[in-house]
């Protein structure tokens, strides 16, 4: 039980981490975890109930099953629409220990404009320009996904992929944890804004092939999740406790 609360306690961090980063505006998005060797997750709910995502509690968090069935939370609180991003990715991917969907508004411009993000850049941010090389599909309808038939459709769409654009809506992203899930988000974001930056200043140019490869090369050798130092970094950016 001591387990599920601190899992609690971390998707709200996240949720507010990415609420105050401006990822995600008003009550739009949420952040899920799987509780450990259960059919369960842990969601932040929507509701009358609730508060904003950048205001987000460990009390706006409910469990649901892996059917986007209500288990347990507050009265006033239910799952989020788009429960079944989370479920059908969890069903299909057992690995993933973390889904977060949000709505960076840079991102949207260029699902919107039919714009691929371009590889521009390599050591000012490795991890963007893995994330990117390694494959970003775009999930193609703005639709709410909000049934199991289209919760299946993203999930296939988005595949084996550690994030998922979704066309004129917003994106997803998976982890090993909450911490990894978030930072994928954060890095797609960096992605999205140094690309419509450079397109203000003229016609970006992808890197040259030799440098994505040395970048991927140190990759491979870096294949585990090294991003303790960037979750202490956004957690003091925004005023929250490490913790976690």
């Amino acid at each position: 039980m001591a387990e599920v609360g601190q899992s609690r306690e971390l998707v709200a961090k996240a949720c507010r981490i990415l609420g105050k980063l401006e990822l995600t505006k008003s009550s739009s998005g949420h952040v899920s975890a799987r509780i450990e060797g259960t059919d369960k997750l842990l969601i932040r709910a929507r509701g009358p109930g609730e508060s904003g995502v950048r205001f987000t509690k460990a009390c706006d968090v409910i469990t649901v099953d892996l059917h986007g069935k209500k288990l347990e939370g507050a009265e006033g609180l239910d799952p989020p629409q788009e429960v079944f991003i989370h479920t059908w990715i969890y069903r299909m991917r057992p690995e993933v220990r973390s889904v977060i969907h949000i709505h960076p508004s840079t991102v949207v411009l260029f699902t919107i404009c039919k714009r691929p993000l371009l590889p521009i850049y390599g050591a000012y941010d490795p991890s963007s320009l893995r994330l990117l090389v390694q494959g970003i599909p775009t999930y193609p309808r703005s639709i709410t996904v909000s049934n199991d038939e289209l919760g299946k459709e993203f999930a296939e769409v988005m595949g084996e992929k550690r994030a998922c654009i979704m066309r004129g809506h917003g994106i997803t992203t998976v982890g090993g944890s909450v911490q990894e899930a978030s930072l994928t988000a954060i890095q797609l974001n960096e992605l999205a804004e140094m690309n419509y930056r450079a397109a203000l200043l003229g016609n970006p140019e992808p890197i040259p092939d030799e440098d994505i490869e040395a970048i991927m090369g140190l990759s491979k050798r870096r294949s585990s999740f090294r991003g303790e130092s960037s979750w202490r970094y956004y957690c003091e950016l925004v005023g929250e406790p490490v913790g976690e």
